[in-house]
């Protein structure tokens, strides 16, 4: 399952490492974006299996930015 970036925006932090075990709605990313901090949420319960960028790197709204493994 791909994790999508929301907004257009630069990568902040980041929460998870893989092989994580996420919960729905766990905060796996975090970008910026007009000054603003952006959460970027697992959308299902699963395990974080591919993290596609890293801090500091520009991102386009709808633009995957992880993957995970549903359960």
């Amino acid at each position: 399952m791909d994790i999508k970036a929301h907004i257009t925006g630069t990568v902040w932090k980041i929460e998870a490492q893989i092989g994580d075990e996420l919960d729905e709605e766990d905060v796996v990313m975090i970008l910026e974006s007009m000054k603003m901090e952006m959460p970027i949420e697992a959308p299902a319960d699963g395990v974080l299996t591919e993290i596609l960028v890293e801090p500091n790197q520009s991102v386009q709204e709808g633009q995957v930015v992880a993957r995970m493994t549903e359960d």
